[in-house]
């Protein structure tokens, strides 16, 4: 036989579901994205829903504010459902969105614009990610406590299980576990459990057929994260494969091998793109893509990769193409597909392997003798250890004992011309969320009012009952009710939430540098008091890694800090500093939604007599953004570049110290001219 021959004879695995994770501005701009990026070979699609959509609110709401389209498509009702799908046929598509607290309302949306199409909804591929349990510990669109969020997860899983079987009702997602900080042990154990809470929340309904759990279990999948650390996580993957057949046969009793799959998609992380030298975070993501899909027993069923600029801001239609001819390269260039996987019989996979599964089941244990996964999160326990992680890992790479390169080591390199010119980075406009607006209003005022309001009193009653929350807001979508509406009448019943922020007294952390400790003691001995430090979030921007890193090191060199967690508006933030007589104001905002909400913090620390008081800011920020913010007043900006917290506490020092420096001379301007005055009477 030649070899020619021999290799036609090998039977190459179908390769993974491509996807790029996008959608920005309006259901019609992201449509076009979607259409191109299908037409360029991406094989399935991946939904971002901007803030309000994922959180409940319309775009004329005032949390909305200057968070419309930032960082995904806007969805306030049906009308904008079907202009995202416009010409995408939902009967071949397998589309996953990434949504959680809204994740009924938002899947109700979907199901009705594929009935319009004449899709039968039982054919449907696809997933909802529906994980608000890590929505606590990491990415903060959360609305309801946990009880009644966990009870429309359940209400999902149940539904879809039998009216729309082929769809994935949650991907427990350890991704945002790894993006707060979380150790490979931490992501395997914390998304166990959370799926472990799920579950049995699922089978102790007292509605539930016990028949169907089979089922049940084999749709749930799994959405991972895989950083630089190669081999551990090749290693991490396996592991999840093995607990989880484990846990299938051993706690559920789950018999069909079929039904026992570990079934994840993947995008790799973004917590190490690098705003310096950006160029090297096209290596990165084409490693950590490898770590996910050269173990065939551990592959992963749809990957999509972030793109090489996203330290610096959106991605343009370029960027995304960039990370998907990645995954078509290997995918079909390669000889990848062709081979059982490369990794069995190694004993370094093996021991490596055998070690995460026994940390995994002793956490497992750790976190069941706390009351599981809900009662984890509600006592801070989970949320502690994660910001305790991230302050390690940040500690190592302030040190140099984690190198990151261009970053803490070979920081000299050549200009990069992909940064260069005009359009370099995409931003959205500020007319999207006036737009936004208009066609709300417009929409509320074409529909029928009264077939509105007995969707919502009917969604309502539903709620309060028990009932199954899917048919009645299906009901709502075909009615036209509203992202805000429905949010609104389940925040009437339920009410809100605010989570732990895992920054208390005994959250530990790496210690602070000595040069910083004594430049806050020499500025409280200057104030006459401890220098106090309000690190704030407003708008619904959930990431508070960088918000609660900063708070923590801040008590450690001294400041009297007070962070309140996610979610604040400018007014409570500013009611906040007058009421502690903060002597700086630190704002953190990763939405891109970062001039209107500082100009309306400015504007509101003014009308309170507060405008001595200092403003810095923190985010993803462009230059030309960084620019605005300082002609508003910004005292200082810090963006992913500036990695060493220790610097930034003596920068917030510097701050305070000039904002005292300023007040004394306008003191003695104002002494002299009264002097003059005084000379003038006399």
């Amino acid at each position: 036989m030649s070899g020619q021959e021999a290799l036609a004879e090998v039977k190459r695995d179908k390769p993974w579901i491509i996807r790029t994770y996008a959608g920005h501005s309006t259901a019609a701009e992201s449509n076009k994205l979607y259409r191109g990026n299908l037409a360029k070979g991406q094989t399935g699609l991946s939904v971002a829903f901007d803030l309000p959509t994922q959180t409940g609110y319309d775009p004329d709401h005032e949390l909305a504010r200057g968070e419309v389209g930032k960082v995904g498509v806007s969805i306030a009702h049906l009308g904008d459902m079907r202009t995202l799908f416009d010409e995408i046929p939902l009967a071949q598509m397998n589309t996953s969105m990434t949504i959680n607290a809204t994740a009924p309302w938002l899947l109700s949306l979907y199901l009705a614009v594929a009935e319009e199409q004449g899709a039968p909804i039982s054919a449907l591929q696809g997933t909802t990610q529906n994980d608000i349990i890590k929505e606590y510990l990491s990415r903060g669109t959360y609305v309801f406590p946990p009880a009644p969020s966990l009870r429309l997860t359940k209400d999902v899983i149940l539904f879809t299980t039998k009216e729309v079987p082929k769809w994935n009702p949650m991907n427990v997602c350890s991704y945002h576990l790894q993006e707060a900080g979380a150790t490979p042990v931490q992501e395997l154990s914390y998304a166990l459990a959370i799926a472990i809470a799920v579950l049995d929340t699922v089978r102790d309904d007292p509605a539930f057929d016990e028949a169907s759990f089979a089922d049940v279990f084999g749709r749930i999948s799994f959405f991972v994260n895989a950083g630089l650390r190669f081999v551990t996580e090749i290693c991490k993957m396996r592991a999840f494969s093995e607990l989880w057949d484990e846990i299938a046969q051993e706690r559920y009793g789950i018999s069909d091998p079929k039904k026992r799959i570990f079934r994840y998609g993947v995008q790799v992380n973004s917590l190490g793109l690098t705003e310096q030298q950006p160029e090297n975070n096209v290596h990165r993501i084409l490693i950590e893509m490898l770590a996910v899909t050269l173990s065939k027993r551990a592959r992963a069923r749809a990957v999509q990769l972030p793109a090489w600029n996203e330290a610096l801001g959106l991605p343009r239609p370029w960027d995304q193409q960039w990370s998907m001819r990645m995954q078509q390269i290997l995918a079909f260039e390669t000889d990848l597909l062709e081979f059982d996987d490369i990794f069995d019989g190694s004993h370094v996979i093996e021991r490596k392997v055998e070690a995460l599964k026994a940390e995994t089941r002793a956490e497992l244990e750790r976190i069941g003798g706390i009351g599981g996964a809900v009662a984890a999160v509600e006592t801070g326990a989970l949320k502690r250890a994660l910001v305790e992680s991230n302050a390690k890992r940040i500690s190592a790479i302030e040190a140099g004992e984690q190198i990151v390169v261009g970053v803490n080591k070979w920081q000299a390199g050549e200009p990069s011309p992909l940064t260069a010119g005009e359009g370099a980075i995409f931003t959205v406009s500020e007319t999207v969320e006036m737009e936004a607006e208009q066609r709300i209003r417009a929409w509320r005022a074409e529909r029928d009012r009264k077939a509105v309001e007995k969707a919502l009193d009917d969604l309502e009653q539903a709620a309060r009952s028990g009932a199954n929350i899917m048919p009645v807001s299906i009901a709502a979508a075909k009615a036209g009710v509203t992202t805000g509406e429905w949010g609104a009448r389940l925040r009437q019943v339920f009410g809100e939430y605010r989570a732990p922020t895992g920054v208390t007294l005994e959250t530990a952390s790496a210690g602070a540098a000595e040069e910083a400790r004594l430049l806050i003691a020499d500025l409280g001995e200057r104030l006459g008091e401890t220098p106090k430090l309000v690190v704030g979030k407003p708008g619904l921007d959930g990431h508070s890694n960088g918000a609660e890193q900063i708070a923590l090191r801040a008590r450690d060199v001294g400041f009297d800090v007070t962070y309140d967690g996610i979610r604040q508006t400018p007014t409570e933030i500013v009611a906040k500093a007058k009421e502690t007589g903060a002597h700086v104001v630190g704002l953190s905002i990763l939405s891109g939604s970062h001039v209107p909400l500082v100009r309306d913090v400015k504007a509101k620390l003014r009308e309170a007599g507060l405008d001595h008081v200092p403003v810095v800011v923190g985010g993803i920020i462009s230059p030309e953004d960084e620019l605005v913010l300082k002609n508003m007043g910004v005292q200082a900006v810090y963006t992913p570049k500036d990695y060493a917290i220790d610097k930034i506490m003596v920068g917030l020092a510097r701050v305070v110290e000039k904002s005292l420096d300023t007040a004394k001379a306008r003191q003695r301007t104002g002494n002299a001219r009264a002097g003059e005055g005084a000379a003038q009477v006399y």
